[in-house]
């Protein structure tokens, strides 16, 4: 009988001879976020000539990216689910593709054969004594999507954290193991845009967040600047798709401690992390983390079981009927849907929740021109993420419009109050043009 050990010896083997299994014309998942594995990758990049037509499904991806665009023509092509800045220029020349869906739906393209898997190249950490490898620091897009694929080939990582809940995978189930040593990526939130306007967004925002919360936290200097703001609040609970290491000063505070949750009380839950070494050895084997498959932790269903379900989560323009825009510029495509929509709609369903979307009132072009962010409408072309149906607190530096239950009339006004001075003139008149006040 073949023990565990007996496993992992009989199926280690390089990363050079391990991507010799794909074949041209197979569909391939790649892990990304801080978990891409980089020696695969590496070896797939090095053996791309011999292949045609490969195509590479992933969301976000950190790195560097020659595996994408124009000399990987004809032999690698990215099929991504989320533009990262490392591949955006390449989508835009169409030199890779984008999927649009919503992040709760992902993994289930691959678990529905709507994109059947050949092959699906992961990142986990070493097995435990039972034979369990965890997916470490990114388990919501990966586990699922690896589970789907017929053959895996896994980088085991010394460095890998050891995460729980639902984030492990046995070495049987394991095709090629790849035995690799070197440090997670690390990723700092670092602020995206004027400091001073950040927090301000950040304090309005915490105005909003009731005692004993439940938090999602999106990706952006904003979700991290509001932690910053809730030192004072009482039985925080996390459940979301990413943190950061902000979470970890306020667990050590007592301000999270899960207690109050309606749906795993006293556990934080969520699908992947980014951040430094000190956020990954915080959450190895650490019993309050409880990682999930991203279409448990982002189903709408899932997450209005938390009473008092606060999401936060930004925006590229917001039009004055309190469309949207998160996933391009106009036409041209930027980023995704990610989990917006997944959690608007899901705090919304929750009781006392407050679903946020928060943005600077302006932006600065490269070449000095200032643009409003609150438009009388969206740039042709864009794509609507949150919906008019579904927003309903858009907050900037000049403080909260409450759109719930509003009128076009009501909304124009009050999206104009939390508009930049600048423009608000601007926006009035243009409202009036379109019949909205």
């Amino acid at each position: 009988m073949l023990t565990a050990t007996n496993i992992y010896q009989t199926r280690t083997t390089t990363a050079q001879e391990a991507v010799k299994t794909i074949q041209s014309g197979q569909r391939i998942f790649l892990s990304g976020n801080a978990s891409v594995p980089q020696t695969l990758l590496a070896a797939l990049v090095e053996y791309a000539p011999q292949l045609s037509n490969v195509e590479v499904c992933q969301a976000l991806t950190m790195g560097s990216a020659d595996y994408v665009g124009a000399p990987m023509a004809g032999h690698l092509r990215v099929n991504s689910m989320f533009i990262s800045a490392n591949i955006r220029k390449a989508v835009q020349a169409g030199q890779a593709d984008f999927t649009p869906v919503l992040l709760s739906e992902f993994p289930l393209l691959f678990k529905r054969g709507a994109l059947p898997l050949d092959v699906a190249l992961v990142h986990v950490s070493p097995p435990d004594e039972h034979g369990f490898c965890s997916f470490g620091v990114e388990v919501g897009l990966t586990k699922t999507a690896a589970e789907s694929a017929k053959v895996i080939i896994a980088e085991v990582n010394e460095q890998m954290p050891r995460t729980l809940g639902d984030a492990f995978i046995h070495v049987s189930r394991l095709t090629h193991i790849v035995p690799v040593n070197y440090p997670i990526p690390e990723h700092a939130m670092a602020a995206d845009g004027d400091s001073q306007i950040v927090e301000k967004i950040a304090g309005h925002v915490a105005s909003l967040i009731p005692d004993g919360a439940t938090l999602q936290l999106g990706i952006g200097s904003i979700p991290d600047a509001v932690l910053k703001f809730l030192r004072e609040k009482k039985d925080l609970g996390i459940h979301t798709e990413l943190f950061s290491e902000g979470v970890i000063d306020l667990v050590n505070m007592g301000v999270i401690t899960n207690a109050r949750k309606t749906l795993h009380p006293g556990k934080i839950v969520a699908g992947f992390v980014l951040g430094t070494k000190r956020l990954y050895d915080w959450i190895h084997d650490n019993p309050m983390i409880e990682m999930h498959p991203i279409e448990y932790v982002n189903d709408p269903f899932v997450i209005a079981q938390n009473e008092r379900m606060t999401a936060i989560n930004s925006a590229i323009e917001v039009d004055l009927t309190g469309q949207v825009c998160a996933d391009s510029i106009g036409s041209k495509l930027y980023s995704g849907p990610g989990g917006q929509l997944d959690f608007i709609y899901g705090s919304s369903r929750s009781k006392g929740g407050v679903p946020i979307i928060a943005l600077p009132s302006s932006a600065v072009l490269r070449d000095g021109t200032t643009l409003s962010k609150i438009v009388p409408m969206l740039k042709s072309g864009a794509g609507v993420v949150t919906t008019r149906n579904h927003v309903r607190f858009v907050v900037t530096e000049y403080g909260i419009a409450d759109l719930y239950g509003k009128t076009i009339r009501q909304r124009a006004q009050a999206l104009i109050n939390v508009a930049h001075p600048q423009f608000r003139e601007d926006l009035a008149k243009q409202a009036g043009e379109l019949h909205y006040v």
